[in-house]
């Protein structure tokens, strides 16, 4: 049947029948969600209340930390409805308005991670040039430029698909893709297929070079300084770079997924993977952060202590 892109909805064919087992899944994911909201929203509060802690690593971390709320947001409650009923489809404009969440999401996530690496860089291998190189002005332009580019970028993408004319309306997946709307186009369309490589490989490469880059500087820096400071550059850089890592795969299997064929992996775990994308790396951040990086972690639990002191009874 040949439809247009005012097709009133998609039909996702990727969801398993789990019975009663539903229900499981509905207060895992609910419990995940509020995990995920009470760790991120604390420690942007803690960020934002905390005048020692508006220097430039914690405000690119508090821009991560918002980025983690807004791709969670576009996901969990999504699958929660799904879950939840027996038919899964979804409409096409919130179809489109999923995919422009969770590519710009993903596009912020490792934007951030880049600017958060040559902040490293500056701050470990050019000490005395850090406090003019990275202004509170340069912090803000950084943040604001890199949500325009992730949100412009995704808008051209999609202005590519939304106009395509489509000959099905069923995505093997659990939550909406854009390729695989590509992929019901009626005909080859080369501009989209041209672009999506082309997007493909900018999101690689304009945030792996100045990554690459700062974390070799910092690595020689490191490995010809004293003990104390090769220290200082571990519990500043492992988090980001597992953060990177993380998330680095849970891309990289989405798309293998959406480009190629993976009939030979079972469906089980192809939507295990599929959720990894955009489950775990907005859990594991705040915790990452949070945990490994002391002056964090210090100012969060004096203010859990002074909230507990104003509650307790006198």
């Amino acid at each position: 049947m040949m439809v247009n892109s005012t097709t009133t909805h998609f039909i996702l064919g990727a969801y398993l029948n789990v019975g009663t087992l539903k229900y499981f899944y509905v207060i895992l994911i609910v419990f995940l969600y509020i995990l995920i909201i009470v760790a991120n929203t604390s420690l942007i509060v803690v960020i934002c209340m905390n005048r020692s802690l508006h220097e430039p690593m914690y405000l690119f971390l508090c821009s991560l930390f918002v980025n983690e709320l807004y791709g969670s947001t576009g996901l969990f409650p999504f699958l929660l409805i799904q879950v939840l009923s027996d038919i899964h489809t979804v409409s096409a404009p919130l179809c489109f308005l999923q995919i422009f969440n969770l590519y710009s999401y993903a596009n912020s996530e490792f934007c951030t991670l880049a600017i958060m690496s040559y902040d490293r860089y500056l701050a470990i291998c050019c000490p005395l040039q850090y406090n003019t190189s990275m202004t509170p002005n340069k912090v803000g332009a950084f943040i604001i430029l890199t949500w325009l580019y992730c949100f412009v970028k995704t808008m051209i993408t999609l202005s590519l698909s939304v106009n395509l004319l489509l000959c099905g309306n069923i995505m093997n997946s659990i939550y909406c893709s854009n390729y695989l709307i590509v992929k019901l186009a009626c005909t080859e369309n080369k501009v989209n297929n041209i672009y999506g490589i082309f997007s493909t490989l900018i999101s690689i490469l304009v945030p792996l070079l100045p990554i690459t880059f700062s974390y070799i500087k910092i690595l020689k820096i490191s490995f010809a300084s004293s003990k104390a400071t090769r220290q200082k550059a571990f519990n500043t850089c492992v988090p980001q770079l597992v953060s990177l890592f993380n998330f680095s795969f849970g891309c990289f299997f989405e798309i293998l997924r959406t480009r190629f064929d993976m009939s030979s992996v079972p469906s089980e775990l192809q939507v295990a993977l599929s959720l990894y994308f955009g489950m775990i790396q907005p859990f594991l951040s705040p915790l990452m952060f949070g945990m490994q990086m002391s002056k964090i972690r210090n100012t969060y639990f004096y203010c859990c202590k002074m909230l507990m002191g104003h509650r307790a009874p006198t």
